[in-house]
């Protein structure tokens, strides 16, 4: 049993996250600042599945509150960190760029200062597939360079790679950066393709499918992100002893750093998705079709043998049972 500091736990990987580790036993203080990104009542509402758990604590803070994540850390004494806190979304980087730079920088700044001066065990963090960026090579391997990243939100979870590595390096504080792509599932974003698509069909309202449906995105179910997650997290990262400066491996180092994909390997079509989505809701969706946005990539598709080799775990949820699901959930939490 650990005590676990998990960030974002309002959040929709976060509260998944800490409901999957208080069942196990663990102790996990979850941190979140209830912002208005998306609707605060369906952040309070995934918080409500945890307070009355035994072992959780909940604290309403912000990562950019440098004092109080200080005293956090001194108060609590944590074994492990897990941190999902950040300000998501990459269309609406475009639009508030600084909300990116207070949270996901400065505020996973902090998060490491508070590693660094307290030992903790293992810092877990989430990166993003949207690292890969200009990247066309498929499937996506950690094993690729990622210098080439299409938004500021790509920008800053690179930016957190690099951040954590210097700590690795420096303070040999063992941190594993983890990629995610796609997630979706019951108590979703609000903000995300499936949840605006449902509401959308619900509400009789058409659809806006961009790149005239020419997409590709490898969608990852929720219960296979925290599987991964946990697995991750119990297993610290290590220094890889045959790391080699002259021809260096992006994935790994000299230091207790590692990153990881978490995908389902499957990468699915956009209008298969949406087929997906009309046959669990027994309605026919009307589209709208649109360019590719600023900041968008065409395809993703990940390749996890790291995980596989390293944690003997492979995402495998099918998009229809998945979808399915979701939809279930929207219906009875909606009365849709």
């Amino acid at each position: 049993m650990s005590k676990i500091l998990v960030t974002g736990a309002a959040g929709f990987i976060g509260s998944h996250l800490s409901l999957r580790l208080l069942e196990r036993g663990d102790e996990v203080v979850g941190l979140d600042n209830l912002n208005d990104y998306y609707e605060v009542s369906l952040k309070e509402a995934r918080l409500v599945r945890l307070t009355d758990k035994q072992g959780f604590k909940f604290v309403k803070l912000n990562l950019e509150d440098k004092v109080d994540i200080e005293q956090l850390f001194a108060d609590e004494k944590f074994d492990k960190v897990v941190n999902l806190a950040a300000q998501a979304g990459v269309r609406y980087s475009l639009e508030n760029p600084h909300a990116y730079i207070e949270s996901n920088i400065v505020g996973f700044t902090n998060i490491l200062e508070g590693c660094r001066h307290h030992k903790i065990k293992h810092l877990a963090y989430a990166s993003s597939s949207s690292v890969y960026g200009a990247n066309e090579t498929m499937p996506f391997s950690v094993h690729d360079n990622v210098d080439h990243p299409l938004s500021l939100y790509a920008a800053s979870k690179k930016a957190n790679e690099l951040m954590a590595h210097t700590y690795s390096h420096l303070y040999n504080l063992p941190t594993t950066g983890l990629r995610f792509f796609t997630v979706y599932g019951p108590w979703g974003r609000p903000d995300m393709a499936l949840f605006l698509f449902t509401k959308a069909i619900l509400e009789g309202k058409p659809i806006n499918v961009f790149n005239h449906g020419k997409m590709k995105r490898d969608f990852t179910y929720i219960d296979d992100i925290v599987e991964g997650v946990v697995r991750v997290l119990d297993k610290t990262a290590e220094p890889n002893p045959d790391w080699d400066g002259q021809s260096p491996d992006p994935a790994t180092s000299k230091a207790p750093w590692r990153v990881y994909n978490i995908g389902n390997s499957s990468p699915v079509e956009l209008m298969d998705y949406i087929k997906a989505i009309e046959k669990a809701l027994g309605m026919e969706a009307e589209k709208n079709f649109m360019p590719l946005q600023a900041g968008d990539v065409p395809a993703t598709s990940a390749d996890v043998q790291a995980l596989m080799d390293d944690v003997g775990f492979k995402p495998d949820t099918s998009v229809e049972e998945g979808v399915r699901r979701f939809v279930e959930w929207y219906r009875g939490y909606y009365g849709a």
